[in-house]
């Protein structure tokens, strides 16, 4: 490995530093990432119940919002339960743009590396190929082995810049995609409480709200 570094120049260092990071933000980003941590199961029926038996205090809804970010998302509109499903929803909102926002962590940092590896490495082929035409215009082409430096700078720094940009670029797009899933189930699951908690209110009245605060 050593030897394929020295062979492929200086540009296999920034390279080699790019899967590195790589390599640590998907691992880091399938651990965040897992579906039971962002949107635990029943979380909705276990709020209902809480409401259901008068336990949903402020003490629970901080235990929900530290639990999970879906647990963030419902805490916001728990807080404003009391006024209408628009103000509700509001809240909802507003805390899953930031929740959003926060799931997203690294992953411009990984479509940077997926864009900025295969250019590395296509600069490392551009200086091996200057090595080349310098030696070929010092010294001829008559033997090829002095070409070997240039040609193997050109080549291990195309390939080392493509293995890191290809895999990068792959987990880039599964991990928005994933992204974008979580985030819609947990607005549906926000918006199943936002109905839930007012059907139980206006059952117990005995009237449907206009949606004024």
């Amino acid at each position: 490995m050593l030897e394929l570094m020295k062979a492929g120049g200086w540009l296999m260092w920034p390279i080699t530093l790019c899967s590195i990071i790589s390599l640590a933000i998907i691992a880091e980003r399938f651990w965040s990432l897992r579906k039971k941590r962002i949107v635990p199961g029943n979380l909705v029926a276990q709020v209902w119940q809480w409401e259901k038996v008068g336990h949903l205090d402020k003490k629970r809804i901080n235990a929900l919002r530290a639990s999970s970010p879906l647990g963030r998302v419902m805490a916001a509109g728990l807080v404003n339960r009391q006024h209408s499903r628009d103000v509700m929803k509001e809240s909802i909102e507003e805390v899953g743009r930031q929740v959003a926002h926060e799931l997203q962590r690294f992953l411009n940092t990984l479509g940077t590396i997926a864009s900025i590896s295969p250019l590395l490495g296509l600069l490392g082929t551009v200086f091996g190929m200057i090595k080349v035409f310098a030696v070929i215009t010092t010294l001829g082409v008559g033997d090829p082995s002095v070409l070997a430096d240039g040609i193997s700078t050109a080549l291990l720094t195309t390939a080392a810049g493509l293995s890191v940009a290809i895999p990068s670029l792959m987990f880039h797009r599964y991990f928005r995609g994933k992204v974008d899933d979580l985030v819609m189930t947990m607005e549906q699951e926000a918006l199943k409480m936002v109905e839930v908690m007012h059907g139980m209110r206006e059952k117990d009245t005995g009237t449907e709200e206009t949606g004024t605060v």
